[in-house]
């Protein structure tokens, strides 16, 4: 019996040390029995992107793409999902059996799969807690959950410009705030955090006696000083880690082409390489 060719998917950023992708994906290719894939992290800035595309051979499967790339990559390809698309940022390439390239955006559905596990399916008002560069995701993603107002909590005119902009394509209901004012977010009944790490600690002390739900893209370090409070607090809690692992599961299932991918095998693994890293 011949042996199946190898294929090969990498994840693509700079920087990418700290990247959990391998793990996750590795992770699927054995529960799978996808012994002949492989799955690697490469150290690419958007001056040598073209060249590490044009480079690849048709082994190549697909890529995932995390910062500075989303949107470099786009004028690389052949094709952009309609999600992707609508916030200019391609964080998963698939490569056709003629060396097409197809781009997508996995963020966005994942995070409404990672809310939906956490029984948050529709709510009627939420608060964005930043405006950095997961916001637009996050804001594509709240115009599938909620039916109301958003309210985005911001540093600088400029951010705040930027989500204006952003609500515009996305035809999403949006209400610029200050940063100043980020505490009546608490009270909203979907909490968005996309801020970098330490940015949301001086909001703790400021919960309201029963938080409704919170969704923290940060996993490292994991809990964040409000996620913990909130949970201790008992609301419901989303990581980072819960996006990385359903938005991961979509990119397994387009580059194999083997679906479900093994979400809680991919769980695992994350989970046990983030105790490592503690």
């Amino acid at each position: 019996m011949t042996a199946a060719a190898p294929r090969r998917a990498a994840v693509l950023g700079s920087p990418i040390d700290h990247s959990l992708s391998p793990v996750l994906h590795r992770a699927a290719y054995e529960e799978l029995g996808l012994t002949h894939w492989s799955y690697d992290r490469f150290e690419v800035d958007e001056a040598a992107l073209p060249g590490f595309v044009e480079g690849l051979g048709p082994e190549w499967a697909g890529l995932s793409l995390t910062m500075p790339l989303k949107r470099a990559v786009m004028p690389l390809l052949d094709s952009v999902s309609e999600t992707a698309a609508s916030v200019d940022a391609v964080n998963t390439v698939v490569f056709g059996a003629d060396g097409t390239r197809r781009g997508d955006n996995t963020d966005i559905p994942g995070i409404v799969a990672a809310l939906r596990e956490h029984g948050i399916d529709k709510v009627d008002a939420a608060a964005i807690l930043g405006a950095g560069a997961t916001a637009s995701s996050a804001l594509a993603a709240l115009a599938r959950v909620c039916t109301g107002e958003i309210s985005v909590y911001v540093r600088s005119e400029a951010r705040a410009a930027e989500m204006r902009q952003w609500a515009e394509r996305l035809d999403v209901e949006v209400r610029i705030a200050d940063w100043a004012d980020a505490e009546q977010a608490l009270r909203a009944p979907l909490v968005v955090a996309t801020t970098p790490a330490g940015a949301t600690d001086a909001l703790a002390p400021h919960l309201p006696e029963r938080p409704a739900a919170l969704f923290d893209v940060l996993y490292d370090p994991w809990p964040t000083q409000l996620a913990a409070r909130w949970s201790a607090y008992g609301g419901a809690v989303v990581s980072g880690l819960d996006l990385l692992v359903h938005q991961a599961v979509l990119q397994v299932e387009q580059m194999t082409g083997r679906a479900p991918a093994p979400l809680d095998a991919m769980r695992r693994a994350g989970e046990r390489a983030l105790t490592e890293r503690r």
